[in-house]
């Protein structure tokens, strides 16, 4: 539990930086810190493919999984889960700044940025498979990249909605909590060689992660999520014959 403990710390610790800047962080200074961390990111996800890929004993499983995962994920829409917050700000009527005595409507809302914030905390590559390598590796290296992003999205966050944004902490504790304890409870029935088909699809998702940090191209990393359901189905279909 030490990286989700780490990540937040670092949520709450940008939020409190962000809230002490309200007037805001030049935008000169956001896309260095994003570039910075889009590169690291980019450079995690393919390390983990290619130290990950000699080991597998299906080499051919990882490709098969995400074009299944990301059908699956198109077929959801996945994608709409990040909008969500957005999408609620978007959807308030036109007129609401021109209404007597509803000048508040063109204020940055709380309820937007908590929603905005733990779908961004809890909802992705990082945030969901770092625990689970935590739990059944002791790797803490996805959940310590996670707070580092989570850093500087809380601060930026927060520096637009206000201290009102360390609420999503302990959302974010709760989520990562919650993989961690499944994976521990079943590390019995997660094989090396499963570890490292999900090691592989983890490392192709990071990197389109950082792809998408770095705004190269929209990768729609969310929806491709359900990959990494794939080489777990795979073994226990096997594991039956």
């Amino acid at each position: 539990m030490v990286g989700t403990i780490v990540n937040t710390c670092c949520i709450i610790a940008g939020s409190i930086a962000g809230s002490i800047l309200r007037r805001g962080i030049k935008e000169k200074y956001r896309e260095a810190l994003f570039t910075a961390l889009g590169v690291c990111t980019l450079l995690l996800g393919a390390n983990a493919f290619v130290h990950n890929m000699p080991k597998s004993r299906y080499p051919v499983l990882f490709i098969v999984a995400m074009a299944i995962g990301s059908a699956a994920g198109c077929a959801m829409k996945l994608e709409r889960i990040r909008d969500f917050g957005t999408k609620k700000k978007a959807e308030q009527p036109d007129d609401c700044s021109a209404s007597v005595g509803r000048t508040d409507a063109e204020k940055p809302r709380l309820a937007d940025g908590l929603t905005t914030g733990c779908l961004l905390y809890c909802i992705g590559t990082f945030s969901m498979l770092g625990p689970v390598m935590a739990a059944l590796q002791e790797d803490h290296t996805y959940l310590f990249t996670n707070a580092a992003l989570d850093l500087v999205s809380s601060t930026v966050l927060a520096a637009t909605y206000g201290i009102g944004m360390v609420w999503a902490a302990p959302v974010l504790f709760c989520s990562q909590g919650l993989f961690y304890l499944i994976a521990r409870c079943s590390a019995s029935a997660i094989s090396p060689e499963l570890m490292t088909e999900l090691s592989i699809i983890g490392g192709i998702l990071i990197a389109a992660s950082g792809i998408d940090i770095l705004k190269l191209r929209n990768c729609h990393t969310l929806q491709m999520l359900p990959a990494l359901l794939v080489p777990p189905l795979f073994f226990l279909v096997k594991s039956l014959f």
